[in-house]
């Protein structure tokens, strides 16, 4: 059997990473795009797809602008 864990009331050390995924609702602009096929997993999907019905999107588009935005962020 595992060991029990024990818990304490010392201070803990955290370091906050700022999060530089842009929300859902910044993922939508227009560029000159190449079709290319993926597979992606269906929970995926699903996020996207619900996330673009709100904002009245394509999830193509939001998929596609969350890959520009990584990009951008790592040139």
């Amino acid at each position: 059997m595992k060991e029990k864990i024990r818990y304490t009331n010392e201070p803990m050390e955290a370091e906050v990473i700022k999060d530089f995924l842009p929300p859902p609702e910044h993922l939508v602009p227009r560029e000159d795009n190449v079709k290319v096929t993926v597979t992606l997993s269906k929970s995926s999907i699903d996020f996207f797809k619900k996330h673009a019905q709100r904002r009245h999107t394509h999830y193509q588009t939001m998929i596609r602008r969350l890959l520009d935005l990584y990009v951008a962020q790592h040139q």
